[in-house]
C-alpha cells in the first residue's frame, strides 16, 4: 500500500514553503525585522508581508513595537521586531561526551528551561550512562513541572549506523557496540528518542544558534577528548552513506607513534586531544596535575605554544578537507575550541599554508559561538524542529 509523504518535506505549496522558510529564519534569530527577511531571502516586500501576516494570524510569531528612541537617535520610526512563539510540548536533549553527560529540557522553540551536567566515563559504562541521563532528565522535569515531552534527541561521540541505529566501532565507545541507543533510551523514557553523532548535533547547534548562522557551507570540528567533524552543505548537515561521515579523529599523521583507542598509532585524536594537551602542559609545569588541569588554567608563553602547535597539527588535516570541500568557514568547537585564540590561530595558519590559495583566501576559522554547549543546543533545536505545532 502506498504511503502518504510527510507534508513537511513533500507537500508544501509555494506559499506554504515561503512561510516555512521565513518562520525558520525568525525562530533561529534573536531579533529580526521584515526588512531583514527581505534582504536575507531576496523575496519581495509584498511576499514577505503576506507570509508574515499569515504567521501572525496563526499565532506562530509575534511582532513587538519598538522602544521609544532617545533624543538625538535620528528621525523615522524604527522597525518592529519579529519573534517566534513557543508552541507545542517541551523537548529534551542529551549530550553524551566521552567523559560527561549533559542534559536539558527546553520549550517548543528549543530555548533551555533547565540543564544539568555530570562527569562520567561514558565509553566504558553504557548502561550506567543511559540510566544517569534518564535520572537527570526526570529530575529536571520534576523541578520545572514538565509532564510530557514532545521530542527527545540525544548525541553520542562515536559512529552510529543510520540504517540499523547500532553503534559500530568496537574500540570507540566499546561498551556501546551493538546497542541501539535510540531503543535503549526510548525504553527507559517511554517515548521515541532520536540519536545522532554528537558532531552532527554540534554543527546543527552552530547552524541554528551559533557561528554557523552566517554560513551556508561550513565544516564544524568538535575538538575534545576525541576529534569529530560534520560538514554542513547548503544549510543541511551531511551524514554520509551510513551516517558515519566526519570521523577525522582517526586520520593518520605520518611520523607520530602515539597509541590511539582505535588500535592504530599516530591518529589525529591521539596527538591532538584534551588529554594529550593536558599532559603536555603538565609536563612543562611540574607542579600541575594533568588529571585536574583546565586548558585555560595557565596562560604563559609555553602553554600558548603548545596550544598553537596543536592547532597547526589539526589545521594540517583540515587543509586537505578544505581543498576537497571548499567550505566558507571552519568552526572549531569542544574544549579545544574554547581554549583561546592560540589554537584557532594555529588552525588558520596551517590551512593558509597548506590549502590551495584560492580555497584558503575565502575561508574563515572561528571558534564555536556556543562553546562546549553546541551539541546540547543542537539536540534541543533538532528536537524542537519536529514538535507538532
Amino acid at each position: 500500500m502506498a504511503t502518504t509523504p510527510h507534508k513537511s518535506t513533500q507537500q508544501f505549496s509555494p506559499r506554504e514553503r515561503t512561510r516555512e522558510d521565513l518562520y525558520r529564519l525568525i525562530r533561529t534569530s534573536e531579533e529580526i525585522t521584515r526588512s531583514d527577511l527581505v534582504e536575507a531571502t531576496g523575496l519581495s516586500r509584498s511576499t514577505v508581508n503576506h507570509a508574515i501576516s499569515r504567521l501572525l494570524a496563526d499565532g506562530l510569531i509575534t511582532e513587538t513595537e519598538p522602544r521609544t528612541k532617545g533624543p538625538g537617535s535620528g528621525s523615522g520610526r524604527p522597525a518592529t521586531k519579529l519573534s517566534a512563539v513557543a508552541v507545542g510540548a517541551h523537548v529534551a536533549g542529551i549530550d553524551f561526551g566521552h567523559n560527561h553527560i549533559y542534559v536539558a529540557v527546553a520549550d517548543g522553540l528549543g530555548r533551555t528551561v533547565g540543564e544539568e551536567r555530570i562527569e562520567l566515563d561514558v565509553d566504558l559504562q553504557a548502561s550506567d550512562a543511559m540510566d544517569v541521563a534518564v535520572d537527570l532528565l526526570a529530575r529536571l522535569r520534576r523541578t520545572h513541572r514538565i509532564d510530557g515531552l514532545g521530542s527527545v534527541v540525544a548525541g553520542i561521540p562515536g559512529p552510529l549506523d543510520t540504517a540499523t541505529g547500532l553503534v559500530q566501532s568496537p574500540t570507540i565507545l566499546s561498551s556501546w557496540v551493538g546497542l541501539s541507543p535510540a531503543d535503549e533510551l526510548g525504553e527507559r523514557l517511554g517515548t521515541t528518542v532520536h540519536v545522532e553523532n554528537d558532531a552532527v548535533l554540534g554543527a546543527y547547534g552552530e547552524l541554528t544558534r551559533g557561528a554557523g548562522r552566517h554560513y551556508a557551507n561550513f565544516l564544524y570540528v568538535k575538538a575534545s577528548h576525541g576529534i569529530g567533524a560534520s560538514l554542513v552543505i547548503g544549510g543541511v548537515p551531511y551524514r554520509g552513506a551510513t551516517g558515519i561521515a566526519g570521523e577525522i579523529g582517526h586520520t593518520h599523521l605520518p611520523g607520530q607513534t602515539q597509541m590511539c583507542r582505535c588500535g592504530n598509532r599516530g591518529c589525529l585524536e591521539a596527538v591532538v586531544s584534551v588529554d594529550s594537551i593536558r599532559e603536555q602542559i603538565a609536563h612543562t609545569h611540574p607542579t600541575l596535575d594533568a588529571a585536574t588541569l583546565g586548558l585555560t588554567t595557565v596562560r604563559d608563553a609555553i602553554t600558548e605554544r603548545i596550544l598553537n602547535e596543536a592547532g597547526r597539527t589539526l589545521g594540517g588535516v583540515l587543509a586537505d578537507l578544505c581543498n576537497l570541500l571548499n567550505p566558507e568557514a571552519v568552526v572549531v568547537g569542544g574544549e579545544l575550541g574554547d581554549a583561546g585564540p592560540s589554537l584557532i590561530e594555529g588552525v588558520q595558519a596551517s590551512i593558509t599554508r597548506h590549502a590551495q590559495p584560492a580555497t584558503a583566501a575565502v575561508l574563515e576559522v572561528v571558534p564555536a559561538a556556543l562553546s562546549t554547549s553546541a551539541e546540547l543546543v543542537g539536540a534541543l533545536q533538532l528536537a524542537a524542529s519536529v514538535v507538532p505545532r
